[in-house]
């Protein structure tokens, strides 16, 4: 899990306005910390495949949020994918 000082600090650099928590690249952005952190996570326990499929659940989300964000706007999305160092 992520703590919330991150997770704050997560939404304050993608926030599109002052009240903002729940924007696409706002949730992109958490998500994609959460993978990594997973993606750590596998590096030492190999066998783990109920987390293995937590973190599928987790990428497929993402993935229907970059999605969701392509057909809306385009530029946002590139702006996103970059920020976040994704490689599409």
């Amino acid at each position: 899990m992520i703590a919330a000082e991150s997770k704050n600090k997560i939404v304050k650099d993608f926030q599109i306005h002052e009240k903002d928590t729940g924007s696409p690249e706002v949730q992109i952005a958490i998500l994609t910390t959460r993978i990594n952190e997973l993606r750590s996570h596998f590096e030492a326990h190999k066998k783990d495949h109920s987390s293995r499929r937590g973190l599928l659940k987790l990428v497929s989300r993402r993935n229907q949020l970059l999605k969701y964000l392509t057909r809306q706007d385009r530029t946002r999305y590139q702006q996103v994918i970059a920020r976040l160092g994704l490689r599409k």
